[in-house]
C-alpha cells in the first residue's frame, strides 16, 4: 500500500516515507513535523502525509515576485510578516498545508511557533498544472474552514489574481485581478500591485 498521495510516481521521496515512517493514517503532529525537519515540501492530512507536486519555473517566479511586492509593501507600513513555502501551517488539529505564501497581522503574532505557524490571516496558492483544482476546491474549502480571512489564487498562464474574503464559513469573491489591473485588498491598506509586473517575463 502507498503510504503518501503523490503526482510522481515512484518519487524517491515516497519511497524513503514508506520505508522509515508510519503507515497511512497513522501519522502523528510529531512524526509530521519531526519529518519536515529534513525535507519540508510534505503536508498532513488525516494522519496521512501529502507530497504536493514539485514547482515549476514560471510558478516560482511569480511566487517570489509577490514575496519581494509584500516586504516592500511592509517595509513601510510594518503591518505582519510574510513567510513562502516550505513553512508547515497547522489549520487545525492534524491537518498541516504549505501554502506558496502566507501573511500574519501583526496582532496575531502569539500564532507563529519556531516549528510552524498557525492560522494566517492571508494565503496565496500559485496555480500549477497539477495543483490547480485542488488550490480552488479541496485548499479552498480547507483554508475557509481554518478561518483564514483572505485567500488569493494565482494564475500565471491566464495572468490574473483572484482575491476572495472569508464570509461566514465560505469564500465569496471579491475582485478577479488581470494583466491589465491593479491588486488591492482590505487586508492590506495602501497596498497596490500591478498584476502586470507578478508575471512579467524575465
Amino acid at each position: 500500500m502507498a503510504l503518501v498521495k503523490r503526482t510522481r510516481k515512484q518519487s524517491a521521496l515516497a519511497q524513503a516515507i514508506a520505508e522509515f515512517y508510519p503507515r497511512p493514517g497513522e501519522w502523528t503532529e510529531e512524526d509530521y513535523l519531526t519529518f519536515s525537519d529534513t525535507s519540508r515540501i510534505v503536508e498532513l492530512s488525516d494522519g496521512t502525509v501529502e507530497v504536493p507536486e514539485m514547482p515549476t519555473d514560471p510558478h516560482q517566479l511569480a511566487v517570489n515576485r509577490l514575496l519581494f511586492f509584500l516586504m516592500l509593501y511592509l517595509d513601510t507600513h510594518k503591518r505582519g510578516r510574510v513567510r513562502t513555502a516550505p513553512l508547515p501551517v497547522r489549520l487545525w488539529p492534524g491537518k498541516f498545508r504549505e501554502p506558496d505564501l502566507v501573511f500574519m497581522l501583526n496582532e496575531h503574532a502569539d500564532r507563529i511557533e519556531v516549528e510552524y505557524w498557525g492560522v494566517p490571516d492571508l494565503a496565496v496558492e500559485v496555480h500549477s498544472p497539477g495543483t490547480r483544482r485542488t488550490d480552488r476546491t479541496k485548499k479552498k474549502k480547507e483554508y475557509a474552514q481554518a478561518g483564514i480571512t483572505e485567500y488569493w489564487m494565482a494564475d500565471y498562464k491566464a495572468e490574473t489574481i483572484e482575491v476572495c474574503r472569508l464570509a461566514g464559513d465560505a469564500y465569496e469573491l471579491r475582485a478577479k485581478f488581470g494583466a491589465e489591473d491593479t491588486l488591492t485588498s482590505e487586508m492590506l491598506p495602501g497596498f497596490e500591485l500591478k498584476i502586470a509586473e507578478v508575471f512579467a517575463e524575465e
